[in-house]
């Protein structure tokens, strides 16, 4: 990663921090190498998923009329010789969604190369007065699946099925074909609402997702590579997967076969209650190869409401800097487990901040529900109605606290509260060897460009061959906290590192290449 550039002109006393060598520790991080083939995604071939931001059309206030069954499905264990039952109930709820995407010029100025003399000897003069040609892209048509959940003609869709789509048809089992409507497009969920102009509609019911297991008999039923409605069965494999590179992400995984052209279509239980949107699947080939993702219907819900009702989806936000705990971590802070988030930073005048929530605190329930990572405490917490009380339990300093919160509506500017993904913290490879640090006047914030409520030891240089720069400590990144004490300077740093006794360092670093700060773990056991 590419240092900051300190001046050479600082004035400021530099103190070397000379420590012993320290051998980076190398733990296993949380993100697996899945991501070994390709992301193949349901529009026209094999497409990839890149959920783009658009912006969404204007919806209608109107309320939905859904079909909800809370019951959870029968666990009998009894064996099933048809699914023929279920097949004919939901078939005539999952649409084709065909897509069109107009032909559009292109000024010659994207098109350096036909100026060129060379060129307009087989192109001609320019037609536009520059001496170049406008060029003129092909129509594209693209194909997906959708699922009619109100009477009314309210469809659900995928993103990245109907993004950029100039025109959209929707295909009925029956063979009626209508002009859909996108109501509203959200890229962070990749859900998209469209809508018909029709009645009496075959809404499909549906399930509490909440209440799907592993382990339980689904169907996947979408339109394939076009070929035609296609009814696929398997069980779900695994519940709240995430990394497939969107902002919200709770997918429950299947190996009920999904192919390109699924995308948007339904995924079912037994008993034929829509469970979740078929999105995604990993594959080195791009067709199925038994790992596939579908939105759970409980967050295609909770999205569909706020597009159709405000045209947009209202999330809330705390405010705060998160990352997952390590095992090394939970023990720094002395955890049982790894269940939970610590909290790295406090965003200034947020929610949080208001509430009283520290640097250090570990978040191990939100609104009575408990925190298994940060990526569903980014999903319990936008799924919160802004202005709501709730409380969050922490440990602070290995004693239990509870802090009543009000959330607010997450600005539409605002970033990812986890400034680092899962799998990602430094506790996972952490060290400080050779490390210069000096103190922040004046012209180094300045000419840094630190915040001002940015205070600490400036890391002034990083031994390149050093386990501390193998880590990620970089020049101009600010050591804040060491062993939990807060370094206002040069000069602390050096003595909080002086005859220490615990082989174990615990570091919080701010940097802005990373956007905020993080905790670093340093194992000195491990030197030489």
């Amino acid at each position: 990663m590419r240092p900051c550039q300190v001046g050479s002109g600082m004035n400021n006393k530099t103190k070397a921090l000379i420590m012993k060598e320290w051998i980076q520790k190398f733990a296993p991080t949380a993100r697996v190498t899945l991501f070994v083939g390709a992301l193949a995604v349901g529009v026209s071939g094999l497409a990839w998923i890149h959920p783009s931001q658009a912006k969404e059309e204007t919806a209608t206030a109107a309320p939905i009329h859904l079909k909800v069954n809370e019951q959870p499905v029968s666990r009998d264990g009894r064996t099933v010789t048809s699914f023929a039952p279920v097949v004919k109930k939901v078939a005539p709820s999952v649409v084709k969604v065909f897509v069109t995407t107009k032909s559009k010029v292109i000024p010659s100025a994207e098109f350096s190369p036909l100026e060129d003399p060379f060129f307009r000897r087989f192109f001609g003069d320019g037609l536009n007065g520059r001496g170049g040609r406008n060029m003129q892209t092909p129509k594209e048509h693209g194909l997906g699946s959708g699922v009619i959940v109100s009477k009314d003609g309210y469809i659900l869709t995928n993103n990245h099925v109907v993004d950029n789509a100039d025109e959209v048809k929707v295909a009925l089992n029956d063979g009626r074909e209508f002009t859909g409507k996108i109501v509203g497009k959200d890229p962070k969920s990749d859900v998209a609402v469209l809508k018909v102009d029709a009645k009496d509609l075959p809404a499909i019911e549906i399930a509490n997702s909440d209440q799907a297991e592993v382990g339980d008999v689904v169907l996947a039923i979408g339109n394939p590579f076009g070929v035609g409605q296609t009814v696929t069965t398997g069980i779900i494999s695994a519940k709240d997967r995430g990394n497939l590179g969107l902002d919200y992400e709770d997918f429950i995984q299947t190996d009920a076969a999904i192919n390109p052209g699924n995308s948007g279509g339904a995924l079912v239980d037994a008993e034929g209650r829509l469970i979740g949107i078929n999105t995604a699947i990993l594959s080195r080939s791009g067709g199925n190869q038994g790992i596939g993702f579908a939105i759970p219907a409980n967050q295609a819900r909770n999205v569909m409401e706020g597009l159709v009702k405000d045209g947009r989806v209202v999330r809330s936000y705390l405010g705060v800097n998160i990352q997952d705990l390590t095992p090394a971590l939970a023990k720094e802070f002395d955890l049982q487990n790894t269940s939970g988030v610590v909290v790295s930073d406090v965003v200034p005048k947020s929610p949080a901040d208001k509430a009283g929530f520290k640097a250090g605190d570990v978040i191990t329930d939100f609104n009575g529900k408990p925190v298994q990572d940060s990526r569903h405490l980014k999903m319990q917490t936008s799924q919160t109605a802004p202005g709501t009380t709730v409380p969050v339990k922490i440990l602070r300093d290995g004693k239990s606290k509870t802090i009543e919160v009000a959330v607010k509506e997450l600005p539409s500017n605002e970033l990812a509260s986890n400034n680092r993904k899962g799998g990602e913290e430094a506790g996972a490879s952490d060290s400080l060897n050779g490390v210069a640090v000096a103190d922040i006047d004046n012209a180094v914030r300045h000419e840094l460009n630190l915040p001002a409520g940015v205070k600490g030891a400036l890391v002034q240089d990083v031994t390149p061959d050093s386990a501390a720069y193998e880590a990620g400590l970089r020049r101009g990144d600010v050591i804040q906290e060491i062993n939990r004490k807060p370094v206002a300077g040069a000069d602390d740093a050096v003595k909080l590192t002086d005859n220490l006794k615990d082989k174990k360092i615990l570091l919080r670093v701010w940097s802005k290449e990373k956007g905020g700060s993080r905790y670093v773990i340093v194992d000195e056991s491990k030197a030489g």
